[in-house]
C-alpha cells in the first residue's frame, strides 16, 4: 500500500464489539466497516476475493455465531463461521502480509476452575458454541503469523440482544425474575474491548503487521473481578428501580431450574494477567464498568 494512513477492514460491524471498533479505530487507521450483508463469514469461499479488493493491513474480525443455544441445532452453520472463517481469514492475512485480531470467548472453558483461567490452561468446551469458537482458534494459530486472540467474557452492550438490555425489557414487562445464581463470570462492556483493542492497534505506532507479529498469541481481555448471572441482573434491576417503577422481583435459581440446550460452564472468569504485562491494559472491574455502560 501506498498511502501513510493504514487501512483496517473490521468484520461484524454491527454486531456489539464491532458496532464499538468503528468508532475506536476511526483515529489508527482508514475503517473499512462490514457487516454480513457486505460479507457473510458462512461463504467462506467469498472472503479471499474480499480482501484481495481491500488489501487492509490489519483485519479485525469481530463477526461470530454467537446464540449459543441455537449452535446446538445449528452446528454446520456455526463452525462455518465460528471455525472455519477464522482459518481463511488468517491464511489470506498470511499471503497478503496482513495481520490479524480475532475474538474468541470463556465458553472455550470447562468450568471445573477454582480460579480465573489463564490462556496456559487447556480449553475443553461444553457446548458447540465454545467448540466452534476454539476450532476458530487453532485454525488461526495453525497459520501463525501476525496474529492476536482476545478472549473475552459475558460481552453486553447498549444495543443487540444482550443480558443487560433483556433484563432491563423483562423487569418491566414482568412481575417476577428467576436468574441463575450457581454460573460464575465476569460481565464485560462491549466498549471497553473495544477500546482495549485500540490501546493494542495505538502500541503498534502504525507497524501493525510487525508488532501483532511480535506479540502474537491469545490473550484474555475482560473485566475484573467475578459474580453470578443473578449477581448482574442485581445491580441492573437496582439501578433500573432508581428511574423507573415498579420492577420485578428477582428470584435467584440453579441451573437445574433453567435448563437450557447447550450446557454452560459453571466457572469461567478470566485471568488478564498477560494482558496487562505485554500491553498494559487492564479493564476496570466489572461493577465499575457496568455503572458506566448505565450511566451511559
Amino acid at each position: 500500500m501506498n498511502n501513510t494512513r493504514k487501512r483496517i477492514l473490521l468484520l461484524g460491524a454491527n454486531g456489539q464489539v464491532g458496532w464499538e471498533l468503528q468508532r475506536t479505530l476511526a483515529s489508527l487507521g482508514e475503517v473499512i466497516a462490514l457487516g454480513r450483508d457486505r460479507l457473510d463469514l458462512a461463504q467462506v469461499e467469498n472472503i479471499g476475493s474480499c480482501l484481495a479488493d481491500i488489501q487492509p493491513a490489519l483485519i479485525v474480525n469481530a463477526a461470530a455465531y454467537t446464540a449459543v443455544d441455537k449452535a446446538e441445532e445449528e452446528p454446520e452453520q456455526a463452525m462455518a463461521i465460528n471455525g472455519d472463517a477464522p482459518g481463511v481469514l488468517a491464511e489470506t492475512a498470511r499471503q497478503q502480509g496482513a495481520a490479524l485480531i480475532h475474538y474468541s470467548t470463556d465458553y472455550v472453558f470447562d468450568g471445573e476452575s477454582a480460579s480465573p483461567y489463564r490462556e496456559t490452561d487447556t480449553p475443553r468446551p461444553l457446548n458447540v458454541y465454545g467448540q466452534t469458537k476454539l476450532a476458530g482458534e487453532e485454525a488461526i494459530a495453525a497459520v501463525g503469523g501476525a496474529y492476536l486472540i482476545l478472549r473475552t467474557s459475558w460481552v453486553y452492550g447498549l444495543r443487540g440482544r444482550n443480558f443487560l438490555l433483556t433484563m432491563q425489557r423483562l423487569a418491566q414487562e414482568r412481575e417476577r425474575l428467576k436468574v441463575v445464581d450457581d454460573q460464575w463470570g465476569t460481565p464485560t462492556w462491549s466498549r471497553l474491548i473495544a477500546e482495549g483493542t485500540a490501546q493494542i492497534i495505538a502500541q503498534s505506532r502504525g507497524q501493525m503487521q510487525d508488532y501483532i507479529r511480535q506479540q502474537a498469541g491469545t490473550y484474555h481481555l475482560s473485566c475484573g473481578g467475578k459474580t453470578t448471572w443473578y449477581g448482574f441482573a442485581r445491580i441492573i434491576l437496582d439501578r433500573l428501580a432508581q428511574r423507573t417503577t415498579p420492577v420485578a422481583r428477582l428470584e435467584a435459581i440453579p441451573t437445574s431450574g433453567y435448563p437450557t440446550p447447550a450446557p454452560r460452564p459453571a466457572f469461567s472468569s478470566l485471568d488478564n494477567t498477560h494482558v496487562q504485562d505485554t500491553f498494559g491494559i487492564q479493564l476496570p472491574d466489572w461493577k465499575e464498568a457496568l455503572g458506566l455502560a448505565l450511566s451511559d
